[in-house]
Parts: structure tokens; sequence; C-alpha cells
């Protein structure tokens, strides 16, 4: 199956992309859309999981980044993604850590870039796919990580851009994408995660919050517009997920609900439509939107 459709997702670190949308990536590219990834940062700053690779850490040998490339590849392959892209190519920007810590200061480091040559790289890329649809996070970068942060701005100033004919002819021709959407998740989905985990007698995934209204990552119901069902895709992202080993734990508690909402919470994305007009609604009562293509032709 193959279609004009075509996607581009703007994320800061290596297995960023597989946690916000890796069912929704699966879903399109087996639907035949052009899917293509960006990712901003080799994530050197990411905490380590696995206990014999805890020498590659940024204070040690400083070579995640580099092993991160890899698990981005095997991820990506789980997905069947294939236009897999660095901003301005792998290393050129590097982890900032968490807000506040000495690995903002870093003479590499994303959250210090300067905006006009990183939105320039973006640029080229945005007129290079010529998506109808681009994906990032919100204005906060989801929970406030720098590099979220600077992603979001890099992608919406990169689509704003790209749509200018006066803007850097030398990166292409002028291109207006269509959609914008932000990923989220709902407060409604979080609670149920937070109250099935407490029912389970594990609160250690939420750390003890017992309201989704406590957790800075959730939005309101009313301001999610689509919800993308990647079911069938669960276990190409649970594939994916198990490709970033350094960095995520998929046997932990909640993976444990999987059968029922750990699936939901996982395979089913939720995104807000920040730019482009809403297409037609799915058959859910929330009246959100089932596909981020929804109302453009073709």
């Amino acid at each position: 199956m193959t279609s004009d459709r075509r996607m581009l997702l703007v994320h800061a670190h290596p297995d960023d992309e597989t946690i916000n949308n890796g069912a929704t990536m699966a879903r399109y590219v087996a639907e035949g859309a052009q899917v293509t990834l960006l990712t901003c940062t080799l994530g050197e700053e990411g905490e380590i999981l696995v206990p014999e690779l805890e020498q590659l850490a940024a204070d040690q040998a400083d070579q995640l980044g580099g092993y991160r490339i890899w698990e981005l590849r095997a991820a990506m392959d789980a997905l069947g993604v294939t236009d897999i892209r660095f901003l301005g190519g792998a290393g050129r920007y590097r982890d900032s850590g968490m807000m506040g810590v000495p690995a903002n200061e870093h003479p590499r480091a994303f959250w210090n870039a300067d905006l006009d040559e990183a939105v320039a790289h973006a640029v080229a890329v945005v007129r290079g796919v010529r998506p109808q649809v681009v994906v990032t996070y919100d204005e906060n970068g989801g929970y406030g990580h720098p590099d979220h942060i600077q992603a979001h701005r890099v992608a919406m100033g990169a689509v704003a851009a790209a749509a200018d004919p006066a803007y850097r002819p030398d990166l292409g021709a002028a291109w207006a994408v269509a959609k914008v959407y932000w990923c989220c998740m709902p407060r409604s989905v979080l609670q149920r995660g937070i109250d099935a985990m407490a029912a389970a007698g594990d609160q250690t995934f939420f750390e003890g919050v017992t309201s989704a209204d406590d957790l800075p990552f959730g939005v309101p119901d009313e301001q999610v517009t689509a919800a993308v069902d990647g079911s069938r895709y669960a276990a190409e992202k649970d594939a994916a997920m198990r490709s970033h080993p350094t960095q995520i734990m998929v046997d932990g508690p909640f993976f444990a609900l999987s059968n029922n909402l750990g699936l939901e919470m996982m395979a089913v994305e939720h995104y807000r439509l920040v730019q482009g007009e809403r297409g037609p609604a799915g058959p859910g009562p929330e009246g959100w939107e089932d596909d981020l293509f929804a109302g453009l032709p073709g």
C-alpha cells in the first residue's frame, strides 16, 4: 500500500519518538505513508538502566550518544521507519540534561543552540520532505525538559519559515505544512493509570501520585483533538521500546497492565491540533479525530 501522505516528527532524544508516537508511526508506515523522524540530539546525558553499560555515561567514557544511535535504528526497524535524520547531522547538538544541571552549559548543548541556525537545519528537512503533517511537543516540551522545549521552538519556527518563499531559497522551495500536532496525554487516561496501579497495590510508577492533576504532563481532555488507535501495532511499539534498553524498562509494574489499560496507554496516542483545519471526528464519543491526515486531500 502506498500513498502521498507524508509525516514529519521532531523529537529531542532517541526514545522520545517511540514513547510518544511509536504506534502512530507504525500505523502510518503500514498504511503506506512516508514517515520521517528528525531527532535533535543523541541523548548523551540520559540515565543508563543497563548496569553493564554504565561506563558509557557522560561523566565516564561519554559514549552513550553513539550507542543510542544504534538503539534508535533498531527501534525504527521495529516500526518500519526508514527515514531517520539528526538535526544538522548526528552529534551537531548535544543533550542538555534536565533543567538547571551543569550539562545545560555545555558548548554544544541544544538548549544553547543558535535558534536561527537550528531552524534553518529543520527548514531544509521540511522543504525536502514536504510533509502535510508535523508532530512535535507543546511549548513546555511536555514536562519542562529544556531539549523538548527547544525542539518545540525549532519545529514551530521551521514550519513558519519553510512556508515563507523569502526565507533561505537555498534550502529549497517553500512548503506550507497543512497540520501541526503536539503530543499530549489526556488527564482522564493518566487518572485511569493511577487508579489501576493503586488497585494493583503498586503506585511506584506514579511515585505515590493519586491525582492526574498533580502530574506536569497531563492536559485537560477538552484540549485533546485526536486519538490515533495503534492497537494493531502494539507489538511493534513494544519491540521498539525494547530497542531502547538503556532508557526504557519495559518489564516494570506499569507494563504488567499491558493486556488492558497499559495497552491503551501504550498504543492509543493522543494529540492536540494547533495549526490547520480539524478533520471529521472519528467514531469515539469524544469527537476526536482518529486520523492525523483527516480532512486533507488524498
